[in-house]
């Protein structure tokens, strides 16, 4: 059985040989490992099951000044602290987008590195990832505070602002549709260590029916819906289902407790994510990072609808054995063991 069919199986509410797995790193948690066993670890070392790929061209994000990186949208990350994403400095001082100049999704070069990685990775789930893909982008572009309160004073803005980036979003779906891919996943963190950012209200009269237009989209091209909204979400679980949603990550153990929730939704839902990234792997020894991730597998997995993974891209202050404790639980073949 290929990584990709164990993917596809795990979509389908059906078990697999092993549970499909994938794991990400920030840059410092990488280095942690490579130190650890001397060299580079490739992603199928560690035997990953998706691939991503995005549509952006090479020079999206160009380095202006040291730990400086402005993003294709002209937003400036500061990176002096996070190197991986940054600290954004929105570009819209007020709430209009009047002279303001999208990027253009019609673009080839956005798409040109697509062949060559689907051909190099046959065998994996590849998933088209739209990051920033609604609020996320809103409050980039215009600073989370305004956007926030833009929500109240200035609906016709947001509303100007939110269906731009629908229409900018679907053009991408349609050109990323046309090449042989196996899903779409869009990331938007709504929530926070209890509740929505914004709130239900202003999530059902703002997101929810742009968020339906999208995965609608993707649905006409008979693609499952990927979403990653880190936080407290599990109260909107039911609303995902109806606007099309059919894996839900990061699954954080921390906000919800993912076996009743599972119990709950695993009928209609499938979950990618579910392994501490607050607690188990940066607090645990390595023995209860084995314990719990088998738990979860046998648990969770139990049934098909999960893809096991950290709830988020493994941090810098997480030990290496507890990588690669993980690392060795989830995948049974890992050379280094």
């Amino acid at each position: 059985m290929t990584k990709k069919e164990r993917v596809k199986y795990a979509l389908l509410h059906q078990e697999t040989d092993i549970v499909p797995f994938n794991i990400n790193f920030t840059q410092p948690a990488y280095r942690k490992l490579t130190n650890y066993f001397g060299g580079e670890i490739s992603e199928d070392e560690i035997g990953n099951h998706i691939v991503y790929i995005e549509p952006v061209s090479f020079n999206s994000w160009v380095e202006i000044k040291p730990n400086m990186w402005m993003d294709e949208f002209g937003v400036m990350w500061d990176r002096s602290i996070d190197k991986d994403i940054g600290n954004p400095i929105p570009v819209l001082k007020y709430p209009s987008i009047k002279g303001y100049k999208f990027p253009d999704p019609d673009n080839p070069k956005r798409y040109s590195h697509f062949s060559t990685i689907i051909e190099k990775n046959k065998d994996k789930f590849i998933l088209c990832s739209i990051g920033f893909s609604l609020f996320e982008r809103a409050w980039t572009l215009r600073g989370m505070e305004n956007f926030l309160i833009d929500m109240i004073e200035n609906p016709p803005f947001v509303n100007e602002l939110l269906d731009t980036i629908v229409n900018f979003n679907i053009k991408i779906i349609k050109n990323t549709s046309k090449y042989p891919i196996d899903g779409f996943r869009f990331g938007d963190d709504w929530g926070q260590q209890k509740g929505l950012i914004m709130g239900i209200p202003f999530w059902r009269k703002f997101l929810k029916p742009r968020l339906e237009k999208m995965y609608q989209e993707v649905h006409k091209v008979g693609l499952p819906v990927f979403i990653h909204s880190c936080g407290d979400v599990q109260e909107i679980l039911p609303e995902l289902i109806d606007i099309g949603v059919n894996v839900f990550n990061p699954f954080q153990p921390e906000v919800m407790n993912i076996f009743e929730i599972k119990r709950i939704y695993g009928d209609k839902l499938s979950f990618f994510g579910g392994i501490s990234v607050q607690k188990l792997l940066p607090f645990g020894t390595p023995q209860q990072v084995k314990d719990e991730t088998k738990k979860i597998l046998q648990t969770i997995g139990k049934g098909g609808g999960y893809i096991a993974s950290p709830s988020h891209d493994i941090p810098k202050d997480v030990p290496v054995e507890n990588i690669v404790a993980l690392i060795e639980t989830l995948n049974p073949d890992f050379p280094f063991k």
